[in-house]
This record gives C-alpha cells, sequence and structure tokens, in this order.
C-alpha cells in the first residue's frame, strides 16, 4: 500500500502543477489569437480546468475502472460547490454580476437533471455518452455565438484583468500548453493506477476513491485559481470557474468515459451523490442568482452552509471505508 499511496500524493502534486500551467498557457495563447476575455473566461478557463478530470476519467474508463470516472466526475463537482465555493464564500463574500453565469446556472441544473434520468436505468451507456458530448458542444457553440454578439461583461472584465497580470509571449504560451498538456497525461497515469491499487487493498469500490481522494486531487486547480481570482476581487472569475467546470464534468467527462467504456450506476449513486450534488447545485444558483429583489451573492452564511454539506458528505464517505462499505 505504501508505493500507491506515494503514487497518489505525487500524481496529485503532477496534476496540479501541470493542469494551472496548461490553463495559463491555454489563456495566454487564446488572447495572443483574439479569443475575447468573455469566450476565454467562459470555455478556456472555466472549462480548462476540469482538464485533470477528463483526463483521470478517460484513463480510467480506458483501463476498465468507469467507477472511478464517474466518481471522479460527480465527487469533483460536489467538491467544486462545497468545499471551493464554500471556502472561498468563507473568506471573502461573493457578488455576483456576470449575466453569462446567470444564465449558465440554469443550463447546469438542467444538465444535472439530465444526468439522473440516463443514470435511472442502471448503466449510462455510449450512446448516452455520445448525446452529453453532443449537448456539451452544442452548448459550446451557443456560447461562442452568444459572445461575439453580446457587449461586455463581469466575466470578461476579470478575465481581461487576469491575462493582464500574467503576460504571456505566444512561444511561451504554446510550450506551456503542450508541456501541461503531456505532464497531465504521464500525473493521471500515475493517480490513475495508485487509487485503483489503494481500493482494491482496502477492499472499496473505485467509486468511493474517485468521489473522495481523486475527486478532492483533481479539484485543486479550481480551488487554487478561485483563491487567485478572490485576490484580486474578481468575484465573477471565481462563480465562472466553479460553473463552468461543473458543467463539463457533467457533460464532457462522463460523456467521454461512457464513450471508451459503459458505466454500471448502483443505486447508491442517485440516492446519495446525485441527490448530494443537484442539492448543492439548486443551493448555489438560488444563493447566487437572488431573489426577491435580494442581490445575487454568495455570503459567509451561505458558503458555510456549502461546505459543511460538503463535511458531513465527505465523513459519511470515510465512515463506509472505515467500516468496510464497498459502496
Amino acid at each position: 500500500m505504501i508505493l500507491p499511496a506515494v503514487a497518489v500524493v505525487a500524481g496529485l502534486v503532477l496534476l496540479v502543477w501541470s493542469a494551472e500551467r496548461f490553463v495559463d498557457g491555454a489563456a495566454a495563447s487564446s488572447a495572443r489569437f483574439g479569443v475575447s476575455p468573455l469566450l476565454i473566461g467562459m470555455l478556456v478557463i472555466g472549462f480548462g480546468t476540469s482538464a485533470p478530470e477528463l483526463v483521470v476519467s478517460a484513463l480510467a474508463a480506458g483501463q476498465g475502472n468507469p467507477g472511478l470516472a464517474l466518481g471522479n466526475a460527480y465527487g469533483s463537482n460536489i467538491a467544486n460547490i462545497g468545499l471551493i465555493l464554500g471556502l472561498v464564500a468563507l473568506i471573502s463574500p461573493l457578488a455576483v454580476h456576470s449575466r453569462v453565469v446567470r444564465r449558465e446556472m440554469p443550463i447546469l441544473g438542467a444538465a444535472t437533471l439530465l444526468s439522473a434520468l440516463l443514470m435511472w436505468g442502471g448503466v449510462v451507456g455510449r450512446l448516452e455518452g455520445a448525446l452529453l458530448l453532443a449537448l456539451l458542444a452544442l452548448f459550446i457553440g451557443g456560447s461562442i455565438f452568444r459572445a461575439r454578439r453580446e457587449g461586455a461583461d463581469a466575466l470578461g472584465a476579470d478575465t481581461e484583468e487576469s491575462l493582464a497580470e500574467h503576460p504571456m509571449s505566444l512561444g511561451a504560451a504554446l510550450a506551456w500548453t503542450g508541456i501541461g498538456l503531456v505532464l497531465l497525461v504521464v500525473s493521471s497515469r500515475i493517480l490513475v493506477w495508485g487509487a485503483v491499487a489503494i481500493a482494491q487493498g482496502l477492499g472499496v469500490s473505485d467509486l468511493i476513491i474517485g468521489l473522495t481522494v481523486v475527486a478532492v486531487g483533481t479539484s485543486l486547480p479550481e480551488l487554487a485559481s478561485s483563491i487567485s481570482a478572490l485576490r484580486r476581487r474578481e468575484h465573477d472569475l471565481v462563480l465562472g470557474n466553479v460553473v463552468g467546470s461543473n458543467l463539463f464534468n457533467t457533460l464532457g467527462v462522463v460523456g467521454l468515459a461512457a464513450v471508451i467504456h459503459p458505466i454500471q450506476v448502483g443505486a447508491e449513486v442517485l440516492l446519495r451523490d446525485w441527490s448530494l450534488m443537484a442539492a448543492m447545485t439548486v443551493l448555489m444558483a438560488v444563493f447566487a442568482l437572488g431573489w426577491r429583489g435580494r442581490a445575487g451573492r454568495i455570503n459567509r452564511l451561505e458558503g458555510g452552509v456549502l461546505l459543511a454539506m460538503y463535511l458531513t458528505y465527505t465523513a459519511w464517505l470515510v465512515r463506509l471505508v472505515l467500516g468496510g462499505g464497498g459502496g
């Protein structure tokens, strides 16, 4: 068990570092090629921070461990809202101004509901996976179309400020994008091997390992970028990272994993994991969108609620592991 544990730790450290380099390089490259700051914030940064989940889940599914892929995707969504958004809101309440972020939240809610319908039969097959990927492509196409037609947005302004703080030549940006991508694959292979070995050694399902250790590890790039944006008071970029990442996980990560290898879904996934993910998604939207004249924001109390939900859920999973539950 020592070598797999070392592999997981080393894989996570390298994964976080390479993901940051990949996102920074991809964002700077996009800016050099004339992509608007709004699109960079929506797609390159928001989706790019999910690159670890995508690579890890694709490798896990390819090696015959689709449960790890599903746990990674849904566990990361739960961690993004509960751990990252909750923790950041505790540090500093988040005001929401971006109409793009407001528009993406109902789309995320619809994608979350659709994921439950696709899992209802007990398996997410290749056809369902292809449907999720097609919907992601449709969303990306619609986002590009709207971004070209619409004017300034708070998310675009936040992204522009972030890019200005980290100027990079085109050559350096392309180099870091390539290096980050290669190391993402390498670190993901190391991480998946260690995670599967630990799951087998402890006698628990790869789903549980995906929901806990792997999910938190692959969510660290979102945490790093969110704290960095918070220091610059770029609140819409913080929320945009979480919403964009969760949307990409729900459609792209699960979709690609299912196309590679059909995912068997136990009843506990819907009752325990999906239900919490859906509840946290709804709460995030209620807090951030505002209602009855209340301005859209996530204050410290609401951040504390999200964080408490995440900690309670994680403690529950740890008890399953310690109690010998395989779920």
